[in-house]
Parts: C-alpha cells; sequence; structure tokens
C-alpha cells in the first residue's frame, strides 16, 4: 500500500467515526419517542450539526403516527443542555458568515418541538443553563431532577436570551419571576424552579427517567386528537383574549 492509499485510508476511518458518533440519538419504546442530546463530553452543548440531526427526526415523527410521545433529554450526568458550543459559534464568526447558520436552526427547531403535535416532555438533569434552558421551554412539560441547576446567565457576559426565552419564560411563569432570573444570571436548584412553575416536578435524580416514561406513558394511553387539539388551544390562550 502506497503512502498516499494510507493517508486516504485514515481520512476514511476518521470520516466513518465520526458519523458514528451522532450527536442525537432516537429510539421508540412503544408510543414514546425518545432523542437523547448525544454531547456529553462538551455538555451537550448545540451545533449545527446536532439540530440539523433534530430536524431531520422531527421530520420523521411529525409523519409517525404510532410516536404519540416525544420525551427529550441529555446525555450523561452533569448537564442536558448549556446552550451553543461556544467553539462552533466562535468557527462561524471566524469564517466571516454573514448569516447565522445555527441561529436560524436554533428558532426553527425549537419552533417545531414547541408545535410538534404530540406532548413534548422535556427530562432535566444536571445543567440547563441559557440556549439550553430556552430549549427546555419549547417542550410542553419538564421534568427535573433534584440536583438540576437552571438559569439564564446571559446577563454576566452582555448578552441575552436570544432563543424565545424571555416570551416563552414570561408566559410561563410571569414577568417578575423571568426578570428575577435574567436580571440574576443566577443557577437556580429544581425545587426553586418548581416553586416559580418553572417544571412541573422534582424527582430524585436516580428516577428521572424512570418517572419521566411512566409519566409518558400514560399521556400516550390518551387520545392522540385530543393532545394535539389541547396543545394549540392552549398555546393560543398565552397569546390571545377571550
Amino acid at each position: 500500500m502506497t503512502k498516499e492509499h494510507e493517508e486516504e485510508m485514515a481520512v476514511s476511518d476518521e470520516q466513518v467515526e465520526n458519523a458514528e458518533e451522532s450527536p442525537v440519538l432516537y429510539e421508540r419504546d412503544g408510543a414514546v419517542g425518545v432523542l437523547t442530546l448525544n454531547r456529553p463530553k462538551a455538555l451537550n452543548s448545540m451545533t449545527v450539526a446536532m439540530l440539523e440531526t433534530i430536524g431531520h427526526l422531527l421530520d420523521d415523527i411529525e409523519t409517525d403516527p404510532d410516536t404519540r410521545v416525544l420525551v427529550l433529554t441529555g446525555a450523561g450526568e452533569k448537564a442536558f443542555c448549556v446552550g451553543a458550543d461556544l467553539k462552533s459559534r466562535g468557527k462561524e464568526f471566524e469564517a466571516g458568515l454573514i448569516h447565522d447558520p445555527l441561529g436560524l436552526l436554533v428558532r426553527s427547531v425549537f419552533g417545531r418541538l414547541e408545535n410538534l403535535h404530540v406532548p413534548v416532555i422535556v427530562a432535566i438533569r444536571g445543567y440547563a443553563l441559557g440556549g439550553g434552558l430556552e430549549l427546555a421551554l419549547a417542550g410542553d412539560l419538564r421534568i427535573a431532577a433534584e440536583g438540576a441547576r437552571l438559569g439564564f446567565p446571559e446577563a454576566k457576559v452582555g448578552s441575552l436570551p436570544g432563543a424565545g426565552g424571555t416570551q416563552r419564560a414570561t408566559r410561563l411563569i410571569g414577568p417578575g419571576f423571568t426578570k428575577e432570573l435574567m436580571f440574576t444570571a443566577d443557577h437556580i436548584s429544581a425545587q426553586h424552579a418548581l416553586s416559580m412553575g418553572l417544571v412541573n416536578r422534582v424527582v430524585p435524580d436516580e428516577d428521572l427517567m424512570e418517572e419521566t416514561m411512566k409519566l409518558a406513558r400514560r399521556i400516550a394511553s390518551r387520545a392522540p386528537l385530543s393532545h394535539d387539539r389541547v396543545k394549540a388551544l392552549v398555546t393560543r390562550a398565552t397569546e390571545t383574549d377571550l
């Protein structure tokens, strides 16, 4: 084998390895789909590849009559998601891109999750910060492990939540709590989040997925047509007068 062939094989092996490390995992357990952010070493921070993969999976879920509930969670013990991958963002800026591919995908994917015809339950373990918390807010229900920490840290660096967090958090917990979270940039505990109404339930860390799946299966056993209509009507209720 020539040196050139060895180099070609090395590149091919690397490409195969990268292809196998999918940034998102998906499986279906009966009528419940489970979508897992799969970048635990990077605290499940979001990249273009991750969001594009989620978009493709949503294409399938939207046309799959057998999926009645979607569970969204993050791999590993440290974080659900800590927002955008800053290294990835830095490369975009260095490349001088005029458009914002990650930002465009964030708005598209979050909107599609919010408007998905099936209930979306977000299981939060570890950190859910910035864009990661905004992602969680795009779901219908949120279950947090006791050790979870949630917050909008943008004010520490002179930024602001730009993926719908100001709107979705305000609709969920009101302007007072939303401003407190965003002004202070504090990381709050799961119990504090529960008291605000930011999450629906808090469970022991070791029981997070078991309790989430238990709720998901119970919801999946109900009429999907009702879920679709309820989602649309409740969402509309937060935006319009009687």
